[in-house]
């Protein structure tokens, strides 16, 4: 019996195609389809092997013959199509060509993580820029297995790269930059600031003020568009961003929160299911003016 599926695994080739496209066609040519469809034990083919390497050329010319065969999201072992390989390997150009030759921009991994929540992730603003220059249409709401949209995920890898908190971002560290540079994109993108995570209802403010994290409170406060009191007052199964800014250890940067959040708009009265309002949340200590003086 002749089997139709290609035999066994791909061999990554040799000899690396060469340095333009026109070389790297010539090589692919040369392999022949049934190697380029081949996967190996992990699932990956040599367009994921190609797109994790940075080997443009090489996944370009794989690119093209994968979507002659209607095979260019092909998943590995993870859930990942060569798109999202291309994005978690930080290969802007890579994603720009492999979305520009067809690839499925929504596409998502075992995770339920799209190439939006990859760059959130990793902090790769190259990555969306690629996606930005493309012009194919992405789902910024899309929800990953854990309930969170890429805003979401860019406000909690920010908060873990700020820790502990940082008062001043002009000495922010690389990283912190560019997941900070995701967040504007991400919101320059139209990512809805008022999406609420699925599994506590929290937007990024309740997940920026609960990483007692300043810079961020600043910036998402400062946002142009919308009910800014309206944003600031939403709950998170009850709580507002001011309920959970009192709760926070006493010090600068709880302060710091507060302040902003009153000057945006934050309702001292307002109670959560507990029927407590944010005073009755501060911990023994000085307090932060404002809370206190309603």
């Amino acid at each position: 019996i002749v089997s139709t599926l290609p035999s066994g695994p791909p061999q990554f080739p040799a000899v690396v195609p060469g340095p333009s496209l026109e070389a790297a066609r010539a090589h692919i040519l040369a392999l022949g389809p049934q190697q380029l469809l081949a996967q190996d034990e992990e699932g990956d083919t040599l367009l994921h092997l190609f797109a994790a390497r940075g080997l443009r050329w090489a996944a370009y010319a794989a690119a093209e013959v994968l979507q002659v065969y209607r095979r260019l999201d092909i998943r590995e072992h993870k859930g990942k199509t060569p798109l999202l390989v291309a994005a978690a390997a930080n290969q802007p150009l890579i994603v720009e060509d492999l979305l520009n030759l067809g690839a499925e921009p929504n596409a998502t991994d075992h995770q339920g993580r799209s190439v939006l929540h990859v760059a959130a992730t990793y902090g790769l603003p190259g990555v969306l820029l690629a996606v930005l220059n493309s012009g194919v249409q992405v789902d910024l709401e899309a929800r990953d297995f854990e309930g969170l949209t890429p805003l979401h995920t860019a406000i909690l890898a920010l908060n873990v790269a700020m820790r502990p908190s940082d008062l001043c971002p002009r000495v922010l560290s690389t990283q912190a930059r560019d997941r900070l540079d995701c967040v504007h994109m991400l919101l320059q993108m139209g990512a809805n600031h008022t999406s609420q995570e699925i599994k506590s209802n929290k937007t990024v403010l309740h997940l920026a003020v609960q990483a007692a994290n300043p810079t961020l409170v600043q910036l998402l406060l400062e946002l142009p568009r919308g009910d800014l009191r309206t944003f600031v007052n939403m709950k998170a199964h009850g709580n507002t961003a001011l309920h959970m800014a009192a709760a926070l250890p006493p010090g600068p940067a709880q302060e710091a929160i507060v302040r902003h959040l009153l000057a945006a708009g934050a309702d001292p009265t307002l109670r959560n299911l507990e029927n407590e309002q944010p005073i009755h949340l501060l911990r023994p200590g000085p307090g932060p003016e404002g809370v206190s003086k309603h």
